[in-house]
């Protein structure tokens, strides 16, 4: 059975997205872009690897892929029956951000 997490990192900036839309827009609307990627998520538990791979991520020993919802990137990799969301990226930004530190 496969299992998903999601990190502290995608966790957070999960919460960002919320709080951006809801202070710029409406709860209403930060709700629903968050349960969007929230539900985008749910493709993984019967194909793990339908993602495409993110080669700004190659260098890295994780097989890192990305799901693509509106303006984000949804950054994970697969192992041991073990989704990890590692990252949702705002494609907005200089892609060179996504590297993690």
């Amino acid at each position: 059975m496969v299992s998903v997490g999601w990190s502290a990192l995608a966790e957070r900036q999960l919460n960002e997205i919320y709080q951006y839309y809801s202070l710029n827009v409406s709860p209403a609307i930060a709700n629903k872009v968050v349960n969007r990627i929230v539900k985008r998520v749910e493709i993984l538990f019967k194909n793990p690897l339908s993602g495409t791979k993110e080669e700004l991520l190659s260098d890295y020993p994780e097989d890192f892929r990305y799901l693509v919802v509106t303006n984000y990137k949804i950054i994970y990799w697969y192992d041991n029956q073990v989704i990890t969301i590692a990252s949702v990226f705002d494609c907005r930004q200089n892609p060179e951000k996504m590297k993690f530190k």
